[in-house]
């Protein structure tokens, strides 16, 4: 087999099943996103399943092709346990790609759907418990990456995996959407998950750590509840919305919408998607303790 895949992704991805990419085999389609596609795949050389997500070059500026090297070691090097490991990054003539661990589980946006479809209306949510105990660990796994200077800018439920066997979550494509974002503007970045973007990342601002708190805060609302009560809004008109007046895409408060949610937990929320960036948590670590004390019964420990 060679390396040479045409990158014409509007093609079935199924046609490359069986090619080659630097020594791996393409075995299924996992996914098709607004950069990539992403297969299970194996390694030869050791023998392994792997995930392989492949960015077409025709996508991609010179400039996001530097940054995407210079940037590959230090998310490739990020070390947690909610974190899905990268084994390896590199490129062919027509290809970006990066090499994962592949998980075998299901990741929340799917799990989410599957709930909200259940024939018993009582079982069309997850328990809170569950959902919470989710954000925890997705929190930790952010918490580290910051520390190591990784900003993940593209949290959402898609991103987030939850093993089959362990129910372990799992935080995946760190460190990519920051880069597309510089280079490609705001409309090719948060085109396809506008309801999770900071208002201050929808426009185009500089954004730190507390950008991915307000996305957590977001997937967090929508895991407890099922869905987020908001106005119908193509992704431009949301775009639009996060950037001149952000509050006005909810339809009501969190109490209001689900039976789920008590003015405790209601109040953590609404710190997490505070529209201003001083307003919401300042870290990762304070929203973590706060959701741990609210699971432990500790509400008046809750600071907010």
């Amino acid at each position: 087999m060679n390396d040479t895949i045409t990158s014409d992704t509007s093609c079935n991805p199924e046609i490359y099943i069986g090619r080659e990419i630097s020594g791996i085999t393409l075995v299924e389609p996992l996914g098709e996103g607004a950069t990539g596609l992403v297969y299970t795949a194996y390694q030869k050389s050791l023998k392994r399943k792997v995930a392989i997500k492949l960015f077409p070059r025709e996508r991609l500026s010179s400039s996001w092709v530097e940054k995407f090297r210079a940037e590959g070691e230090t998310v490739a090097v990020l070390n947690h346990p909610n974190i899905v490991p990268v084994f390896d990054m590199g490129e062919t003539e027509e290809f970006l790609f990066i090499v994962m661990q592949l998980i075998a589980g299901k990741d929340l946006r799917t799990i989410i759907q599957r709930l909200h479809r259940h024939p018993v209306p009582s079982r069309r949510i997850m328990l809170k418990k569950d959902a919470i105990a989710i954000i925890i660990a997705v929190l930790d796994a952010l918490g580290y990456a910051h520390n190591q200077q990784v900003i993940h800018q593209d949290v959402k439920p898609a991103n987030i995996i939850i093993e089959e066997q362990t129910g372990r979550p799992y935080l995946v494509d760190f460190g990519i959407a920051r880069t597309i974002f510089s280079e490609q503007g705001v409309s090719k970045v948060v085109s396809g998950t506008p309801l999770y973007m900071a208002p201050e990342q929808a426009s185009g601002q500089q954004t730190d750590a507390r950008a991915d708190i307000y996305s957590a805060g977001m997937v967090l609302y929508e895991t407890v509840c099922g869905t987020v009560p908001v106005k119908v809004l193509n992704s431009e008109q949301m775009i639009r919305e996060k950037i001149f007046d952000p509050d006005s895409i909810f339809l009501c408060k969190p109490s209001q919408h689900c039976q789920a949610i008590d003015s405790e937990l209601e109040k953590i929320i609404c710190k997490a998607i505070a529209s201003q960036p001083s307003m919401r948590y300042q870290d990762c670590t304070s929203f973590k303790e706060d959701l741990l004390a609210y699971v432990s019964g500790l509400s008046g420990k809750v600071s907010v």
